[in-house]
């Protein structure tokens, strides 16, 4: 009788399983999307067997993951109008906000390999560019001035390779690197070169998030616009000195510790040391604290 009933349990839980997976299985969206997509004006060569699936892993995978495409979503709605404008000003394609997407979700991460911040540089390549990396600042933090230095690497990018998908799947596999494999596989487009498995999916994430971000109801992500996230007002002070104490500084400037080091990230320690007397501009929200 109790081996009946062990049985019966084991086929009770077993069904739940199989009931479970099944019930997942159906929730996968599959939506039907344009059969021609561009990347910076860029045609996609949609006629190649291979290109097809590629895109569609990436767009089946985005459509379904929904937590974090919402998420990004809403994210846009704060972050691009900052990024919009640095992107125009330096001659790239608005496309690249997506780019900035798929590095970071859009928030300042921080990757195993030490890369930082929106646009994810490394150390070296951030000092490169000119932004300043050390234990009390760290500018990969800074939402402008890391755009700028993006913008600077892409636009050499675009140089060496001459196309703006080069020089976006270079932003991850690096220029030597693509360069390497171009002259290796003698081969000149990005849809031509066999690449390690990320820089192979990389343009096509930028692709399949662009393409739902654009067109979000399509795609089953209808979100109210006072659900997305916005920027509080801000005034901006600047500081060419050592603060010894910024617990101290932000009460001065009539907010907390708290807020002020959500809304200046590039500041890494509780002081801001200052020996060279460079100029900071520190951000102070007027609202929303």
């Amino acid at each position: 009788m109790k081996k009946i009933v062990m049985i019966a349990g084991i086929m009770a839980v077993s069904g739940m399983f199989i009931f479970a997976t099944a019930t997942k299985i159906k929730e996968t969206v599959h939506v039907n999307y344009p059969k021609q997509m561009d990347f910076a004006g860029e045609s996609v060569p949609y006629a190649i067997a291979d290109v097809q699936e590629r895109l569609d892993r990436e767009m089946v995978t985005n459509i379904n993951y929904h937590t974090n495409t919402t998420l990004v979503i809403k994210r846009a709605n704060r972050v691009f109008p900052i990024i919009e404008p640095i992107l125009k000003k330096n001659g790239i394609p608005d496309d690249f906000k997506y780019l900035a997407v798929i590095e970071s979700s859009l928030v300042n991460a921080v990757s195993p390999a030490g890369a930082r911040g929106v646009w994810q540089f490394m150390p070296a390549t951030a000092k490169e560019k000119g932004l300043e990396v050390n234990d009390y600042v760290d500018e990969r933090y800074d939402l402008e001035k890391s755009t700028q230095a993006a913008c600077e690497y892409l636009l050499d990018a675009k140089n060496k390779f001459g196309n703006w998908t080069l020089a976006a799947a270079s932003y991850n596999g690096g220029m030597g690197g693509v360069s390497r494999r171009l002259n290796e596989q003698e081969v000149e487009t990005f849809y031509d070169l066999l690449l390690p498995e990320e820089t192979s999916r990389y343009v096509f994430r930028i692709l399949a998030l662009k393409e739902i971000m654009q067109n979000p109801d399509q795609y089953g992500f209808v979100i109210p616009n006072e659900m997305l996230y916005k920027n509080v007002p801000v005034r901006k002070v600047e500081v060419d000195t050592t603060i010894n104490d910024l617990v101290a500084f932000a009460k001065g400037q009539g907010i907390n510790y708290k807020v002020l080091k959500l809304h200046n990230q590039w500041m890494r320690d509780s002081k801001l040391l200052n020996k060279s007397g460079k100029k900071y501009e520190i951000v102070i929200p007027t609202s929303g604290f």
